[in-house]
């Protein structure tokens, strides 16, 4: 009888550490695919923003001919840098899984946003442009669109944070390697493109 309990009770020891292993494996894999989920969101609305400002570009490129039409040197840059940036709006999201695809993912994004700056800063040479409505209408939403692709891509930074800090930890990370959850890329700071247009009325 003795013997009977003891090897109930070390049957009921083993299935309670089973149960423990699976509950914690379930927890930690549901908790890590809603994080992944997040950074996904988080991908998709960086796009979106991306998107808006592509476009804006036509319109705002169009109104500045009709005043400047001297510079086509800032619409020959606009225009290449804009046909780059359309080819890399919505492609899939596994470039978060390729820092080198998502590092030339951003340099297209940051030379598209440079060339705006540049496409503003001619601007200022003329008056009557900076007094036409349709353009400061443009420029309005332009400088929104990059404000929100800030915010999109501080969002995407911060979940991309959550979610590589929680794979990083111990004992997560062994459920994270086994089950394929990669480490997600940052966007870094672009000095001249990060920042929103500057302009001064």
């Amino acid at each position: 009888m003795k013997k009977i309990s003891k090897g109930f009770i070390a049957l009921i020891i083993v299935l309670v550490c089973v149960l423990g292993i699976f509950s914690f494996y379930k927890n930690t894999y549901n908790s890590m695919v809603s994080l992944d989920e997040e950074v996904s969101a988080s991908w998709a609305e960086v796009q979106n923003q991306y998107q808006r400002r592509l476009d804006l570009i036509p319109n705002l490129v169009s109104t500045v001919k009709g005043y400047a039409k001297h510079e086509s040197d800032v619409f020959t840059q606009v225009s290449e840098a804009r046909s780059k940036a359309g080819g890399q709006i919505n492609i899939s999201d596994e470039v978060l899984n390729d820092p080198d695809a998502f590092a030339r993912y951003q340099q297209i994004q940051d030379n598209l946003g440079a060339s705006l700056q540049r496409l503003l800063m001619v601007t200022e040479q003329y008056p009557e442009l900076k007094a036409d409505q349709n353009f400061l209408a443009l420029q309005d939403q332009l400088e929104g669109t990059e404000n929100r692709i800030t915010v999109a891509r501080n969002r995407f930074n911060d979940t991309a944070k959550k979610y590589n800090k929680t794979i990083r930890q111990f004992p997560a990370s062994i459920i994270a390697n086994m089950s394929g959850f990669e480490k997600r890329p940052y966007f870094s700071a672009s000095a001249e493109a990060q920042s929103a247009p500057k302009v001064e009325f």
